[in-house]
C-alpha cells in the first residue's frame, strides 16, 4: 500500500490569535495514531488546549519542541496516510501491488479556522531564525572512549553548542550560568533539557562549557563560586534567571494595561459583620441536601451580586467604543478569578442568574477545579460580564481591583476573620470582611455602584434580608 505525506499546521484556535506555544506532545516519531486522537498540548494567549490529530497515520517528523512558540499557519508534525493513486500526493510508501484493495481516501479535516493542509513529498522549509534540533530524533549516547592523552577541548561554535534537545530560554540560560549542554542529562519528555535540569547541575557544580562565556553575577563572581557558596541567593537559585513573556502572561499583562489606561477606574470598600452569614452556611453544611457541596463566603457573594445586579444593571453593561453605545446587558456571565500554576484565568459561569443556590455551588467548585488544572475552555473565558476575584484565600482583606476588560465593574471578597466589633452596644469579637469594588465610571455613576455594594453587603451581612429585594 502506498502511503503519502501529509504536514498539519497549527490552526487557529478560534481566538483571533496569531501564535500559540508547544506545551507537549503526546506522540514520537513513529507512533501510529487515529483521526482525532489527542496528539499535543498548547497554550494559546487564554488556555491550555488539546490538539486533536487530523489523520490516521504514523508521525515522521516533529517540526516543533515543548516550549517554542509556533505562529499559525506553521508545520507542526508530519504524518505518513495511506494514500489512493492518482490522488495528487506524493507516495512515500512503495507502490501498492496490482489488483490490490486501496484504503479509502481519509476526508480532508478542518479544524477551527484553519483547515489542514496537503502537502507534496517536499518537507517544508524551517524558518532560519529558529535553531536547534527540533523534530530532530534523540540523539542516541556516544560510546565510551578508548583511554587517550588528555587535549584540550576544541572550541565548539554557538550552533554546536545548541544540539542538545532544549528551549531556547534553557539554552540561554546555561550559557548565562556558563554549563555545556552535551554534559547535561535531560528529564523532560524524551530527554527534553528542562530549566530545573540546568539549575540543578549548577548548584552541584557542573563542568563550565567550553564555548560559553565565563557567567559573571553583579558582585563580579563567577556562577561556579555561588554553587561553593560563596554567596547565598534566595533559594539557592541563580542570580537572575529570565522568562520570556509569552502566552497567558503576555495576555494578562496586555490586558490588565489596556484595562487600566482606558477605563477610569474608582473603587469603593464596606467592612461587614457576617457572622450571620458564617452562621447560616454552618448550618447549611449539617444539612443532608448540602452535606456535598462546597459551601463559602463565595458562595453567597455569587447569589447576593447576581440579585444586586438586577437591581443596579448598570454595572452589569458594557462600553462599546466602536459603536459609541452602552450595551446592557441582562444575563450574568460571572466571572471568578483564579490563580492558576500557568496565570491568571477569569472563567465565567454563563448566564449564572438563573441558577439555584445548590446549583450555583457545585458549578462555583467546578470552574475552579478546572481552570487549576489549565483546562478551561476558550469558550469559558470569553463573554464575561462582571466579576468576583477571592483574595481573602490569600488572607487579604481588601484590595483596589482592576476590570477584566469589556466588563463595567469587579468586586473583591477579603478575608473572613474574628474582630472586635460593636454590636448590640457592646464591643465583642465578630467575625467581619470587606469588600472592595472597583467599576468604571463612564458607565457607572457613583450612587449606582454605592447602592450595589450596599446591596450585596445587607445580603452578606444578613442573608433573612433577602426576602426584601425579591
Amino acid at each position: 500500500m502506498s502511503t503519502v505525506l501529509k504536514v498539519f499546521k497549527l490552526p487557529d484556535l478560534g481566538e483571533g490569535l496569531t501564535e500559540s506555544e508547544i506545551v507537549n506532545w503526546k506522540i514520537a516519531v513513529g507512533d501510529s495514531v487515529q483521526l482525532n486522537q489527542i496528539i499535543a498540548e498548547v497554550e494559546t494567549a487564554k488556555a491550555v488546549v488539546e490538539l486533536p490529530s487530523p489523520y490516521s497515520g504514523v508521525v515522521t517528523e516533529l517540526h516543533e519542541q515543548p516550549g517554542t512558540v509556533v505562529e499559525v499557519g506553521n508545520p507542526i508534525v508530519s504524518f505518513d496516510v495511506p494514500g489512493e493513486a492518482g490522488s495528487g500526493d506524493s507516495p512515500v510508501g512503495p507502490a501498492a501491488p496490482e489488483g490490490a484493495d486501496e484504503a479509502p481516501a481519509q476526508r480532508e479535516p478542518t479544524l477551527v479556522g484553519y483547515g489542514a493542509e496537503v502537502e507534496t513529498g517536499k518537507r517544508p522549509a524551517r524558518k532560519a531564525r529558529r535553531q536547534g534540533t527540533a523534530g530532530a530524533p534523540p540523539r542516541a549516547a556516544a560510546p565510551a572512549p578508548e583511554a587517550a592523552p588528555a587535549e584540550p577541548a576544541p572550541a565548539v561554535s554557538e550552533a554546536a553548542a545548541e544540539r542538545p534537545r532544549s528551549t531556547p530560554p534553557v539554552r540561554k540560560l546555561a550559557r548565562d550560568l556558563g554549563l555545556d549542554l552535551e554534559r547535561l542529562d535531560g528529564s523532560g519528555p524524551r530527554g527534553l533539557i528542562t530549566r530545573d535540569d540546568v539549575n540543578a547541575a549548577h548548584a552541584a557544580g557542573a563542568p563550565a562549557g567550553t564555548g560559553s562565556p565565563s557567567a559573571t553575577g553583579e558582585t563580579g563572581l563567577p556562577s561556579g563560586a555561588m554553587a561553593a557558596g560563596a554567596v547565598r541567593t534566595l533559594g539557592g537559585q541563580p542570580r537572575e534567571v529570565r522568562s520570556p513573556i509569552k502566552g497567558m502572561r503576555k495576555h494578562t499583562a496586555q490586558a490588565m494595561v489596556d484595562s487600566a489606561f482606558t477605563a477610569p477606574h474608582v473603587t469603593e470598600f464596606l467592612t461587614l459583620d457576617v457572622t450571620p452569614m458564617m452562621e447560616l452556611l454552618a448550618r447549611l453544611r449539617a444539612d443532608r441536601a448540602y452535606q456535598d457541596a462546597k459551601l463559602t463566603p463565595l458562595t453567597i457573594a455569587a447569589k447576593a451580586v447576581c440579585i444586586a445586579l438586577e437591581r443596579q444593571p448598570t454595572l452589569n453593561s458594557r462600553w462599546d467604543a466602536a459603536s459609541g453605545e452602552i450595551v446592557q446587558q441582562n444575563y450574568v456571565n460571572l466571572g471568578i478569578a483564579a490563580a492558576t500554576p500557568r496565570g491568571l484565568m477569569v472563567p465565567n459561569l454563563k448566564d449564572a442568574q438563573g441558577l439555584d443556590f445548590r446549583t450555583m455551588a457545585d458549578a462555583l467548585r467546578d470552574l475552579a477545579l478546572t481552570a487549576k488544572a489549565g483546562k478551561s475552555a476558550p469558550e469559558d473565558l470569553r463573554g464575561g460580564t462582571f466579576s468576583i476575584t477571592n483574595i481573602g484565600v490569600f488572607g487579604i482583606d481588601a484590595g483596589t481591583p482592576i476590570l477584566n476588560p469589556g466588563e463595567a465593574a469587579i468586586l473583591a471578597l477579603g478575608q473572613v476573620r474574628e474582630q472586635p466589633w460593636g454590636h448590640h452596644g457592646e464591643v465583642v469579637l465578630r467575625q467581619l470582611t470587606t469588600l472592595s469594588l472597583s467599576f468604571d465610571h463612564r458607565v457607572v455613576d457613583g450612587e449606582q455602584g454605592s447602592r450595589f455594594l450596599a446591596d450585596v453587603g445587607t445580603i452578606m451581612s444578613d442573608p433573612g434580608m433577602l426576602i426584601t429585594m425579591l
